[in-house]
């Protein structure tokens, strides 16, 4: 009588070493991103991947699960899910409050040093009819070019903070302003103004622009610039806060402004994994999503749209929402 014998194979040690290597460094990266911790600047950059990682992590904790290497498959896979659950729900709309007021489209574009391109920018705000406008990285030659494409025409207001290079900012409106200090002094100009509306509340707009945390001395400065936004503010204007963070919604600094009650207007329409920046299509960088708009809790977001700008590297973000009366 002829018996079969089982032959198992042996379990490969160097996929099992590849496979723990793997789960430790996911594991890790995981546990700055759940703890909170910015770190340095590499382990700031690392946490801005976190929607890429999660995805990898999952893919590769099932594969270890297919393989049979239970710990670290159930280890991956279970963090994983966690961060899933983080990341997820930024692709679906949050209910919007039935809320009467006056409608804003605001929009928010970072011009790269003043390479943007001028004409195309004031086309876009006339064509969707665009009532603030946020601007980072503006130059004195930008605002020449904006003045020869028109903008004063369509957005007569403006507090314009123009310097050479990266460090301008500057806000333009359809309705009236006036210039608020709104942030302690930085490293780059982030202006600030009242926007007096017709038939609501006014609101209170900074144009966000911290220092990039991966510059070679380090985040302090773009955590101290974080920090030193204002909190939302429950018994005056509502404000908003549009720009450039350097930030995506996994980094503590943008977190902790959340938590003190702003609402990311891509987010609550479910568009918060839409990237903003690089605006080129390639695969490095990887694409991630650091242009924001924060608005008060008590204005419902309607749409958000993200649109390339000619000449820059970072996309413009355009929302509508409701200031309620």
């Amino acid at each position: 009588m002829d018996t079969e014998i089982e032959l198992k194979q042996p379990k490969s040690g160097f996929t099992t070493f590849v496979l723990v290597m793997c789960a430790i460094g996911f594991v890790a990266v995981a546990m700055v991103r759940l703890l909170g911790i910015d770190g340095t600047r590499h382990m700031i950059a690392t946490t801005a991947l976190t929607p890429y990682l999660t995805a990898a992590g999952l893919l590769v904790g099932l594969f270890a699960l297919s393989r049979r290497r239970w710990v670290v498959g159930l280890t991956m896979t279970l963090v994983a899910v966690v961060l899933v659950a983080n990341v997820v729900p930024r692709a679906f709309s949050d209910p919007r409050p039935n809320v009467v007021g006056q409608e804003v489209r605001l929009m928010t574009s970072n011009l790269l040093v003043g390479k943007a391109d001028a004409e195309f920018l004031v086309a876009q705000v006339k064509a969707r009819g665009i009532d603030v406008l946020t601007l980072q990285e503006l130059s004195p030659a930008m605002v020449a070019d904006l003045d020869r494409a028109g903008l004063g025409q369509v957005l007569p207001n403006r507090v314009f903070l123009a310097e050479p290079g990266g460090a301008g900012s500057g806000i333009a409106s359809r309705f009236p302003l006036t210039a608020r200090q709104l942030t302690p002094p930085g490293t780059l100009q982030q202006a600030g103004a009242r926007v007096d509306l017709p038939g609501a509340q006014d609101i209170e707009v900074v144009s966000v622009h911290p220092l990039p945390p991966v510059v070679p001395e380090g985040p302090e400065a773009w955590q101290r610039e974080l920090a030193g936004l204002p909190s939302p503010d429950s018994t005056g204007a509502m404000r908003v806060l549009a720009g450039d963070f350097n930030a995506t919604l996994d980094h503590v600094g943008l977190t902790r402004l959340l938590n003190k009650g702003y609402v990311d207007a891509a987010d609550q329409v479910g568009k918060a994994l839409v990237h903003t920046w690089p605006s080129s299509s390639g695969i490095w960088p990887p694409p991630v999503t650091i242009d924001h708009v924060l608005v008060d809790p008590r204005c419902p977001v309607d749409t958000v749209d993200v649109f390339d700008v000619p000449g820059s590297d970072h996309r413009a973000v355009v929302a509508q929402f409701v200031v309620p009366r």
